[in-house]
């Protein structure tokens, strides 16, 4: 079950529960624990996004950390605002081959236009996997 805000936006909400956080994040089996502008997580299975090898797709990883920070980002921007990404970046300091890995997102500027989140993504000892940075644009609908 995932956490909203009390204050989030009821379109907000719907849109989210109806897309299941859009077509990829469904695909990718990402599961949403708790949302908000400030701080996500998110789960997610190793299995079914490997690459060849059997490990973890570094694609993954970004997929996983693009989710939570649009998301958080679309929360920050509030009623009649959409954000858009304009930036993102990921190191890569572990793999995985098996389980889940959780990622938390926690914003590092929270401004009027811009929104910028910094997402660890680990796996279930805690372990830093990969650390992904995304730079979201707010504008208006």
């Amino acid at each position: 079950m995932t956490t909203f805000p009390t204050d989030l936006d009821p379109e907000l909400v719907a849109r989210l529960i109806d897309s299941g956080g859009g077509a990829l994040a469904m695909k990718m089996g990402i599961e949403f624990v708790e949302l908000s502008a400030a701080r996500s997580v998110a789960r997610m299975p190793v299995e079914g996004n490997t690459q060849v090898v059997g490990l973890l797709h570094g694609g993954a990883h970004v997929v996983l950390g693009e989710t939570l920070g649009s998301v958080s980002s679309a929360i920050h921007a509030g009623p009649g605002r959409y954000a858009v990404g304009i930036e993102i970046n990921a190191t890569h300091s572990r793999s995985i081959t098996s389980g889940w890995v959780t990622a938390t997102c926690t914003a590092l500027v929270l401004g009027r236009t811009l929104a910028t989140h910094e997402i660890v993504v680990a796996d279930d000892e805690g372990r830093r996997l990969s650390t992904v940075r995304m730079t979201n644009m707010l504008r208006e609908m």
